[in-house]
């Protein structure tokens, strides 16, 4: 007791503990999980720990219980540390829990136990089975019982949209929704749209719910036929093409704005029309008609079969176009060879009438200067020619 410097009268008050502090951590858990709280001193001479709740109600005094609640129990008790766990955590646990060490004066630890609030599973309203395309309509997504508030993504399939986020405060939780407005149409029938919660509590498993939007539209139909150049004696095909929802059944054919002229060989199977062995009087228009209960949607295809024979007696003559070829490319050698010497003709002329200037003259000193003159000038022009 000699390196103790109290002077007290009762000398269990005069500890190695007096003059530290217990030790506690803040703690994180996740609504229904459990969380430990543990207190730790470094010295204590038979001084007891408590632990309080947020609201200053003891929990464990040592290891004696002091609160009727089930769901916490102690761990750990000693000179050195007081655990205790509490089990099915709820928002209502979160706050700040106190350690207490008893010495004279009482030293206090504060832990602060944060409590995350797991999101419900999401909820996606506002679908109509069916849409109609052309309507407008608003997909919300809402989740309930965040905390901190969960985050909303919505996905056109793989592909990521914005929506219109609102958060409101529900008690100590938050309920989140996000909102998406579409205007359809034929191309969004089949399309899935998938709300994804995201939260600290989920780690990296988000919850997702996914709806597929059905939308019904009018027929669209098209023609595709098996050949270019049907020829008489040939096999030939037409298929209607039809697009709708509710599919167009049946489809129906015509030709010439009437009924098949020969059943027997213009066969209909489900939206295919074979005509087995053409002819020239299968000539003409025929059409497919296809209905659901928005519309009807019809396309035409013109049938123009030709003669083999002919086909082939117009086939392109390729010796007489050679030969035509052959012409053309003599004629422009004329040509050329034709300008050539013309030109060379009209240099030699142009020399000639410079030089008659010496004819002129009075005296041959004069005629010599002039055809002189009249060479410079003659050799000048001639550049003009080169």
């Amino acid at each position: 007791w000699s390196h103790t410097p109290c002077f007290l009268f009762h000398l269990y008050f005069c500890t190695r503990s007096s003059g530290q502090f217990p030790l506690t951590q803040n703690m994180t858990v996740t609504e229904g999980g459990t969380v430990n709280m543990t207190c730790r001193v470094e010295y204590n001479d038979n001084t007891s720990l408590q632990w309080s709740n947020p609201t200053q109600q003891t929990l464990f005094f040592g290891d004696k219980k002091a609160l009727r609640d089930n769901r916490i129990e102690l761990v750990r008790a000693s000179l050195a540390e007081l655990t205790i766990s509490i089990s099915d955590i709820s928002l209502s646990d979160e706050g700040q829990y106190t350690c207490s060490l008893f010495t004279m004066p009482v030293k206090t630890s504060k832990a602060f136990l944060t409590v995350l609030g797991v999101p419900e599973r999401p909820e996606i309203t506002g679908f109509t089975k069916p849409a109609m395309e052309g309507d407008e309509i608003t997909l919300t997504c809402t989740s309930s019982g965040s905390k901190p508030a969960a985050h909303i993504h919505w996905f056109r399939n793989d592909k990521e949209v914005q929506g219109t986020k609102e958060v409101n405060a529900t008690g100590k939780s938050f309920t989140v929704k996000s909102s998406l407005q579409l205007q359809v149409d034929r191309r969004d029938d089949g399309v899935a749209y998938t709300c994804s919660v995201e939260h600290v509590s989920l780690a990296s498993n988000p919850y997702q719910v996914t709806e597929v939007l059905q939308v019904h539209y009018a027929p669209h139909v098209e023609i595709s036929h098996s050949m270019i150049i049907p020829q008489e004696g040939q096999y030939f095909k037409l298929e209607c093409v039809s697009k709708g929802n509710p599919l167009p059944e049946p489809v129906l054919w015509s030709k010439d704005g009437g009924e098949l002229p020969d059943v027997e060989r213009m066969i209909v199977e489900g939206r295919e029309l074979t005509i087995t062995s053409l002819n020239k009087t299968d000539n003409g228009t025929y059409r497919c008609e296809a209905s659901n209960y928005l519309g009807t949607s019809g396309a035409e295809y013109l049938l123009f079969v030709y003669d083999p024979n002919a086909i082939g007696q117009h086939s392109p003559d390729h010796a007489l176009i050679g030969g035509v070829v052959a012409v053309v490319v003599f004629i422009l050698l004329c040509l050329i060879i034709a300008l050539g010497r013309y030109l060379a003709r009209h240099k030699g002329t142009y020399l000639t009438h410079e030089a008659k200037g010496s004819e002129d003259a009075p005296d041959a000193d004069t005629a010599i200067i002039n055809a002189e003159g009249n060479h410079l000038h003659a050799e000048e022009k001639k550049e003009y020619f080169i």
